[in-house]
């Protein structure tokens, strides 16, 4: 009985540590990505010439360069790591990337737009790299009984970690002096560095308590990793008619995806567009993490109830009324409307795409596979945020822009209802079965 009770405690430190690492990175998604950064580049890029409808194009292209440079590396280093048994070691090389990267931003000031494109394209090429290794450890930490939920709370304590910090941020920029820091801009410069060091320290746990998976069965030591990597990327895709569901979910996420991306990407810079201040922007964006904790963990349980798909569904028709919002806002109230409504479904439409590709993903495979479903989320924000940048050139205004996502959600959703859950579940367990990892 003891033995018992000591490996479900260890399990459970597991899951929480790999949980912690959504804690330690979304304060990247919510003060770099989302919040301030974009805003603050913005300015930047004004006090160099350039127009805010100019400044929203640049930011859209270069978004859509950093995906697409992880979109080609992911799938073939996913493969490379799984048949090393190299998941975390890829993982920590990309977040050394990332927390770099990020913390040079505080050498940013007025004029610097293109070392701020720069410094930003790589850390988000280090975020985006990370991620898909830490999302393809989460078939071997969590029990197929609860993935969904397992999920949902790494998003919710993203959430969490995210807001929490952005607290502070937003104090820095408003109330500088509090920190004894001299000016507003300087409060900017010094919540990226703070980015930095938080995720740093709070991703020590998944380094230190979750272990590497093993390697695949097929490997050989005096075989070349990367031409070995190649060889099983070919693999997959010529092996793919095996998992159809899995591919056709794919397809699925990607479009709605897309939507789902670009609102975060671009949102604030939008909102500067349009004329409402980083205060409003950063505030709003601050309710959306609050708001999102408890209803990712609502999202958990409603998997549980209406089941995956359905609540993903919810989740998508509450986005098509936030694309059509956006194209009518005007006032910085309409903001926080719209930002509390992606509250109520950002976490759990992402939390629960994560789990339910995981449960239709063979564990021997998991970094590969997951690489393409990274693929998938990258190459939509290729698409997203350049559809974004060309329409706002060629209209002088970002409206439409936004509206225009909803065809994204909408073909998503009918692509997502052709998928057989159940039956890429069993072909997922019956792979796992013949592997020893079931």
């Amino acid at each position: 009985m003891r033995a018992k009770s000591n490996a479900s405690h260890t399990h459970a430190q597991v899951v929480n540590a790999w949980c912690m690492y959504d804690w330690a990175n979304s304060a990247y998604a919510t003060t770099v990505m989302a919040a301030m950064l974009p805003p603050y580049f913005s300015s930047v890029a004004q006090g160099a010439g350039f127009t805010g409808t100019q400044a929203s194009s640049m930011w859209g292209y270069v978004t859509s360069l950093t995906m697409l440079v992880i979109a080609l590396l992911a799938p073939v280093l996913g493969a490379i790591a799984d048949y090393t048994g190299s998941k975390k070691k890829f993982m920590f090389g990309f977040f050394v990337v990332a927390v770099a990267f990020t913390s040079l931003l505080v050498f940013i000031g007025t004029g610097d737009w293109l070392l701020c494109l720069i410094f930003f394209a790589l850390a988000g090429i280090g975020n985006a790299g990370a991620n898909v290794f830490y999302d393809s450890l989460l078939p071997h930490v969590a029990h197929p009984d609860e993935i969904d939920q397992v999920s949902a709370k790494g998003y919710a304590l993203g959430y969490l970690g995210g807001g929490l910090l952005l607290v502070m941020n937003l104090l820095m920029f408003t109330q500088p002096g509090w920190f004894g820091i001299p000016t507003e801009d300087w409060g900017v410069r010094l919540s990226f560095l703070s980015v930095g060091l938080w995720w740093m320290v709070f991703s020590i746990p998944i380094f230190r308590r979750v272990k590497e998976p093993p390697r695949a069965s097929d490997y050989v030591a005096t075989v070349n990793p990367v031409r070995a990597g190649f060889q099983r990327l070919g693999h997959t895709f010529r092996d793919l008619r095996r998992y159809k569901q899995l591919l056709l979910f794919l397809i699925a996420f990607w479009l709605y995806a897309d939507g789902i991306g670009t609102i975060m990407k671009m949102a604030t810079i939008y909102g500067t567009e349009i004329g409402i201040g980083m205060t409003d922007l950063v505030g709003a964006l601050l309710l959306t993490q609050f708001v999102g904790v408890p209803f990712t963990f609502l999202f958990g349980w409603l998997a549980r109830k209406l089941g995956t798909k359905r609540s993903i569904f919810l989740a998508l028709s509450v986005y098509v009324l936030v694309s059509i919002g956006g194209y009518f806002m005007v006032e910085a109230w309409h903001f926080w409307l719209l930002a509390f409504m992606v509250g109520l479904v950002q976490g759990g439409s992402q939390a629960l795409s994560r789990s339910l590709f995981g449960s239709m993903t063979p564990k021997a495979r998991s970094a590969e596979f997951f690489g393409f479903f990274d693929i998938s989320s990258k190459f939509a924000g290729i698409a997203g945020p350049l559809l974004f940048g060309v329409v706002g050139q060629l209209t002088g205004t970002s409206r439409l822009s936004i509206v225009s996502l909803v065809v994204f959600f909408v073909v998503g959703m009918l692509l997502l209802r052709l998928v057989d859950e159940k039956e890429g579940i069993r072909v997922a367990q019956e792979e796992n079965r013949a592997a020893g990892l079931a």
